[in-house]
């Protein structure tokens, strides 16, 4: 029995519906996965090491007092593309800033960085007077000589000599850097510290939210799903009843009806683009529970899912459908910009 072109490709296409139908159920797309690159999916992983999701705002401070000095480090960050560190701190400090950079970038990988840092020191023996001995001689020899050149009498004392400019003068001592270095590490590591645990909470909050969204993301995948395949039959009882109205008593040709029902069926068939969106969300899901520096990975992620909503929205012509990705394209714009604050 020779079956004719039409029907060959029909079911062929049918085949094809199968094994996407098969790709888009959940799970079945890890395990081909893990079939073709020789992988073990994550949820079989055994002894996986999972690290916290950090968010990209956060605040910490710490106070440090030793003696008669005291150091206070505040720290606040928002959202950055990358590691930005802005330090306002006194100018006796800033030899410590290279020092202060490379302890920060031990715990935080991104995010626009404000760091505060204030000192005082109440000790008393910290200045003292410099008496210029050179200068003061400098003084009296011109001194002397004017008032020989001017015949004029010499009447200066001590007390108006050491009003002159730059004679006694006021002058800080030399601070101990190693000494005063452990004081300013332990006060801006205890603010690092501080600062990262606020982003730890936040960025556990994030990741909650964020799983639920992708849940709603798959359950509407799972409904465009179930509702593709009916377009194909509706449409294909749909046209064979305006055919037999148009032809009344005449017979309809099986063959060419078969050959537009599967051009049809290849314009709206998305089966494809949800296999695609399925891993992605599937992939978002798994880095939020491995945790980690995935902010811009998974907002390269949230970019391809929205190419591919766009793409089923673009290709359905069922309102059912049309609403779904619209609601679909809604969630991972809310996921991405939730994803913008993630380290």
């Amino acid at each position: 029995m020779q079956i004719n072109p039409a029907d060959q490709l029909f079911l062929f296409y049918n085949k094809y519906r199968e094994f996407s139908t098969f790709l888009t159920t959940p799970g079945n797309y890890s395990i081909i996965k893990s079939v073709r690159t020789g992988s073990v999916p994550t949820q079989h992983r055994k002894g996986k090491c999972t690290t916290m999701i950090k968010s990209m705002t956060g605040f910490g401070r710490c106070e440090i007092a030793r003696g008669e000095r005291r150091i206070s480090v505040e720290m606040k960050s928002v959202n950055h593309r990358y590691l930005d560190v802005s330090i306002k701190m006194p100018k006796k400090l800033n030899f410590f800033e290279a020092a202060i950079r490379g302890e920060l970038k031990n715990h935080i990988q991104r995010g626009k960085v404000d760091l505060f840092i204030t000192y005082e020191d109440f000790t008393e023996s910290n200045v003292c007077v410099k008496y210029n001995k050179e200068l003061a001689a400098e003084y009296m020899l011109y001194l002397n000589r004017m008032a020989e050149d001017f015949s004029l009498e010499n009447d200066i004392r001590v007390s108006a000599l050491s009003r002159y400019p730059e004679i006694l003068s006021m002058e800080e001592q030399t601070l101990d850097e190693d000494e005063l270095w452990q004081l300013l590490e332990e006060a801006v590591r205890g603010a690092a510290e501080g600062f990262v645990e606020t982003r730890i909470r936040e960025g556990e909050n994030l990741k909650n939210d964020l799983i639920g969204k992708l849940d709603g993301m798959l359950a509407h995948v799972d409904y465009i799903t179930e509702l593709s395949p009916q377009l194909i039959t509706e449409y294909k009882q749909k046209l064979r009843d305006k055919v037999k109205e148009l032809l009344e008593d005449a017979k309809v040709d099986e063959s060419r009806l078969l050959m537009e029902v599967t051009i049809f069926a290849d314009k709206v068939c998305v089966d494809e683009e949800l296999v695609r969106l399925r891993s992605h969300i599937e992939t978002t899901k798994e880095n939020l529970q491995q945790g980690g520096s995935i902010g811009r990975k998974l907002d390269f992620i949230a970019q391809e899912m929205n190419r591919e909503a766009n793409t089923i929205l673009s290709k359905t012509s069922d309102l059912e459908i049309s609403n779904r990705a619209i609601e679909l394209k809604t969630e991972i714009e809310k996921v991405r910009e939730q994803i913008q604050n993630i380290e």
